[in-house]
């Protein structure tokens, strides 16, 4: 892809997000998520391969419509309430209809099937760019609604729903961007259990899941593995990052005491608070479906070896084209942070 086409399509990414969180009328939501999509859309499908066009073209039929039932959710509720604001979304229909739009663009479940499917069909940077900043906008709208309002237990249903089928669909994977697929699925899910009792603890999960996401699927493009199989010459091609790597994993599967075990304590701690003591339970139990498959990669990547009697030519030592320092950054962040929980809080409570 061209230099200016690339900057072109960064430039209008970060317009439509920009538009999205600094607006209040529904319409202008609207746009901000449509030029989003547009944007991504060029990302997509620069490979020129029947997989990658095929991905694009999965997600720009999902996204399209998901942004059309948001559009019919606004106009719905202008309608009954004669209200354009966003905090004015009050009415049971329309607040159904817009949580059924913003689970489609996000890939919460039962809506969720096309995201690891859309995953598996694009390079990893476009795959972190689709499981980190496209959530940033949907994220922002769900943040902006009235809290305790009459539909409250449809969004608790689909965010336990997202953690189970998240950590399910990721056990009989092989496929990485699929597995990370079904690991933001679960991780939404997370992020939605808490939302309309505490929103600040929602974007302070989603920054933790930013980084931890940025370090995993950083560690999968360095080392040019795709597949669970090939993470068993990791130590071959970045002996210090196959020491690490799982350590990254584990975190992003929650695991004490590292970073990725904070949001989901808090969260965990938020819903007892609201004598949810039930679906605090189930979701503690779910995740341990994710942190199997967490400990599956971790196990390939450090505690196993390729086969050595087959006339193959395996790597050895990478050479770095890229740089390594956003690495060596979000993994000490992924691993060391939890001892920062007061001072993390304190920031996100303000």
């Amino acid at each position: 892809m061209s230099p200016l086409i690339l900057i072109l399509m960064a430039f209008s990414l970060c317009l439509g997000t920009l538009i999205t969180l600094s607006s209040s009328h529904w319409l202008l939501a609207w746009m901000g998520l449509e030029i989003n999509t547009f944007a991504i859309i060029p990302l997509m499908a620069q490979n020129q391969s029947p997989r990658a066009m095929e991905a694009a073209t999965k997600y720009f039929i999902v996204q399209v419509t998901a942004a059309t039932l948001l559009l019919f959710a606004s106009i719905s509720n202008a309608w009954l309430i004669g209200q354009w604001s966003m905090q004015q979304m009050n009415h049971p229909l329309s607040l159904i209809m817009l949580y059924s739009a913003m689970a489609l663009k996000l890939g919460l479940a039962p809506v969720h099937a096309w995201l690891p499917e859309v995953m598996q069909g694009l390079n990893f940077p476009t795959g972190l760019l689709l499981s980190t900043w496209q959530k940033l906008a949907p994220l922002s709208i769900m943040m902006q609604l009235p809290n305790n309002n009459p539909s409250s237990t449809t969004l608790i249903l689909m965010a336990l729903l997202s953690i189970l089928v998240g950590g399910w669909g990721g056990l009989n994977q092989t496929q990485l961007r699929k597995i990370l697929g079904y690991s933001s699925i679960a991780h939404l899910g997370w992020m939605f259990l808490v939302l309309q009792y505490l929103p600040a603890l929602t974007f302070m999960a989603f920054l933790l899941y930013v980084v931890l996401t940025f370090s995993t699927f950083l560690v999968f493009w360095y080392n040019k593995t795709s597949t669970i199989n090939a993470l068993s010459t990791s130590w071959m091609k970045m002996p210090t990052m196959s020491a690490i790597s799982p350590l990254i994993l584990l975190s992003l599967g929650g695991f004490p005491p590292l970073t990725g075990f904070l949001p989901k304590w808090m969260i965990l701690s938020e819903l007892t608070k609201q004598d949810l003591i039930f679906v605090a339970t189930m979701a503690a139990l779910s995740t341990l479906l994710s942190l199997y498959f967490y400990l599956r990669l971790s196990y390939a990547m450090a505690l196993t070896t390729p086969p050595n009697n087959l006339p193959a030519f395996l790597p050895w030592r990478i050479k770095f084209l890229q740089p390594t320092l956003p690495l060596a950054t979000s993994a000490m962040i992924s691993l060391c942070l939890l001892p920062l929980t007061p001072t993390t809080l304190a920031l996100f409570t303000l």
